[in-house]
């Protein structure tokens, strides 16, 4: 750069006052630094020092300064942060992002290759020959990107899958994600899926700063990648220098003549890099479970090496074809598995044992323990899961004791070192009566968990936390009602039972500690927009024992209505997807409980409104026992992502047309599974058609 518009004399002077030439030059900035940017973060070769780019920056800067109205969305300058967002919007993302089976033992590994290979055999044939690339499985947050025409568009976190938070602006702020695809024939549409994250020395650097503020310290660097990520003010995110790996591709549209799509996964990561994408080096393909341990061994010896946290490394078979042949299992992939690392482990002392009280009146026995860092992380308390556990375990207080990470997150006490067992060391014993309110300890002779027997009116504990539940971001998702604002409601018996936050009043919220009236509106405003709410979410809300989300989705699209499942008999229950005898058992006990029925009639009277369904769920009562065939070139998914879609709408995706298709989804250059669908009267549709069907619902 020899020319510089901001340079000394007369020249510059002509150049200020020529805004054709400013453009010019705004231009040719702007492709230098996404240039440099793509040689930092993609090809990992810099041609220029961090000062050259600081130096253009600051250029190109002064320049939009002086033409405000020559600043583009894709601009480098726009990543330094905007004003701070009110709140996140959601997105529902068009095509799920879905999570993987895990796999911890080399025979899962080999079980993985075995059922790709029967899945993909024909009959009695040979089995086929299949690639399988790997990968590594980073420890930050998944992130799906949208392009349009090259430009970078929007941004949001996977969420439960189904709905995302839009972290678009604060996207814009990390230098490694492109704001305009590299390349002169970019496609029309393309939807990325990866991963952000935040490098070793940059955690490192973070948390030196906290620490001469006086802030609290992060835990790790998905924690800290995390936070940064949600951050309503941009300009926070802009400073916390996080980085990006793409690994997937969830929709795409627009081949052209120098851009025809990628066949596999080996071939999108290049294809990816191509558009000045970036993408890890460290990936291989590979033709047996072998080669997929070999890989998964190297890495493991690398790891500690890496300059950012993995968990593990993922598999998945290469060809995009047979992948879609694969299709999808229970909301995760067939042709995929995350293979976790062993989780690390560290040796500490067992200071005491305390009991923790569940919302279901569980009595949890919680390790306090001696510090000890495990796997990056300062560990305090682990999690001793029950009395029979304890005494498995031999586990005595004063004992020294290994701690585990289990999955790299959850702190326990695997076993104690009875050699190392102190004289001054003594067993654990129940308590007879609950620490909160007193009730006497109950313990059923065919369960393994004690439980306080007061039920949640009398026991804050477990009012304290039903409540949690109820308002939790999966059941009735009302934004800003956390664990110390509900300690503070119920403690000041302003709630008891969850009817009650309908009848909170913001002058109420506005006196209790660090509320103020702001907060106090919001926190109104998200209980009032909280009554519209689908019956899946109503029925997780309920906190009823055994049944989770995906019950609750069950029960919901079984039932229809809540006065239908309330009423159901022992048969009916049963007639359910995976409901058992137990959790059929525990239904009717719930709402065989006249207080439970109250709270039930006193939130639907308080206006509750759990007759809607969302997308997904209406899309499965639809789909639920169809079964579709996939066949060309649809024109904005890929098979993949088409077969996600009707998977995760309850339907079937086969890889051959019988007369028991329910129908062919067929696209341009479709071949003999169109002419047989033809022959036998399967109905054929388009992909508009096909999301006419799933929104019809």
């Amino acid at each position: 750069m020899q020319n510089d518009l901001f340079g000394n004399g007369d020249t510059a002077g002509q150049a200020n006052s020529d805004e054709a030439q400013a453009s010019h030059l705004i231009e040719q900035y702007r492709r230098l630094l996404n240039q440099y940017s793509i040689e930092y973060y993609v090809q990992d070769a810099p041609s220029v020092p961090d000062t050259e780019y600081d130096r253009i920056f600051k250029s190109l800067q002064e320049l939009e300064s002086r033409y405000p109205h020559l600043i583009t969305a894709d601009s480098p300058t726009v990543r330094v942060g905007g004003a701070a967002l009110p709140e996140f919007q959601q997105v529902r993302h068009v095509v799920p992002m879905l999570s993987l089976n895990n796999g911890f033992e080399d025979e899962d590994v080999t079980a993985f290759v075995r059922r790709a290979e029967e899945g993909l055999q024909s009959g009695s044939g040979p089995v086929p020959d299949i690639q399988f690339a790997a990968d590594l499985k980073f420890d930050g947050l998944a992130i799906s990107l949208i392009y349009r025409h090259g430009i970078f568009e929007q941004a949001a976190t996977r969420g439960d899958g189904s709905v995302g938070e839009d972290v678009t602006e604060n996207i814009r702020t990390i230098r490694a994600i492109p704001l305009r695809l590299a390349g002169d024939h970019p496609p029309a549409l393309l939807e990325v899926r990866g991963e952000v994250l935040m490098f070793k020395d940059d955690f490192a650097r973070l948390n030196a700063r906290q620490r001469e503020l006086g802030l609290k310290e992060f835990a790790n660097p998905r924690n800290a990648a995390a936070g940064s990520l949600r951050q309503l003010d941009a300009k926070i995110t802009a400073q916390r220098h996080l980085r990006f790996f793409a690994y997937g591709l969830a929709q795409y549209a627009g081949p052209t003549a120098d851009n025809v799509a990628p066949s596999s996964h080996s071939e999108l990561l290049v294809w990816l890099s191509r558009f000045g994408i970036p993408v890890c080096k460290y990936q291989a393909c590979v033709n047996s479970a072998e080669g997929l341990l070999a890989f998964y061994r190297d890495i493991e010896n690398r790891r500690d090496q890496l300059p950012y946290e993995i968990d593990g490394v993922v598999y998945k078979v290469n060809s995009f074809a047979q992948q879609q042949q694969l299709g999808f299992v229970s909301r995760a992939p067939r042709f995929a598995l995350a293979h976790k690392f062993p989780a690390q482990e560290q040796l500490t002392t067992l200071i005491d044992i305390e009991v923790q009280v569940g919302r279901t009146g569980a009595i949890t026995p919680v390790a306090r323990l001696e510090p000890v860092q495990v796997g990056g992380v300062m560990v305090t308390n682990a999690t001793l899961h029950n009395e029979e556990e304890i005494r498995r375990k031999d586990v005595w207080i004063g004992d020294r004791v290994i701690v585990r990470r289990a999955g790299d997150v959850i702190p326990e006490v695997v076993a104690s070192v009875p050699q190392q067992r102190p004289a001054t060391a003594r067993q654990f014993v129940m308590p007879l009566h609950c620490p909160v309110c007193g009730s006497p300890i109950v313990k059923p002779d065919d369960e393994a968990i004690a439980r306080c027997s007061a039920g949640w009116i009398k026991c804050a504990a477990q009012r304290k936390g039903g409540l949690w539940h109820f308002a939790s971001r999966k059941a009735m998702n009302i934004d800003g009602l956390g664990e110390q604002l509900l300690d503070q409601l119920v403690d000041k018996d302003l709630v008891t039972t969850a009817a009650d936050l309908y009848s909170l009043t913001a002058t109420q919220l506005a006196q209790l500690d660090r509320m103020a009236e702001k907060s106090a509106n919001n926190i109104i405003a998200a209980v009032t927009a909280s009554k519209k709410a689908t019956l899946a979410r109503f029925i997780y809300a309920l906190g009823i024992r055994h049944v989770g989300e995906a019950t609750a989705k069950d029960l919901a699209r079984h039932f229809g209505d809540i006065q239908a499942l309330i009423s159901a008999s022992d048969e009916q229950l049963l007639q359910v997807n995976d409901v058992g005898p137990v959790v059929a058992k525990s239904i009717l006990g719930f709402f065989a409980d006249p207080l439970n029925r109250q709270v039930v009639d006193q939130l639907l009277a308080a206006g509750v409104d759990c007759s809607s369904a969302d997308e997904a769920d209406g899309s499965a009562r639809l789909l639920a026992g169809k079964t579709f065939v996939l066949t060309g070139t649809l024109p904005t998914l890929s098979r993949e992502a088409a077969a996600a879609l009707i998977e995760a709408a309850g339907g079937k995706v086969q890889s051959s047309v019988s007369r028991k298709t329910s129908m062919v989804l067929a696209g341009e250059e479709a071949g003999s599974k169109l002419v047989k669908a033809h022959e036998l009267g399967v109905p054929v549709i388009t992909e508009a058609q096909l999301r006419q069907l799933l929104q019809a619902s």
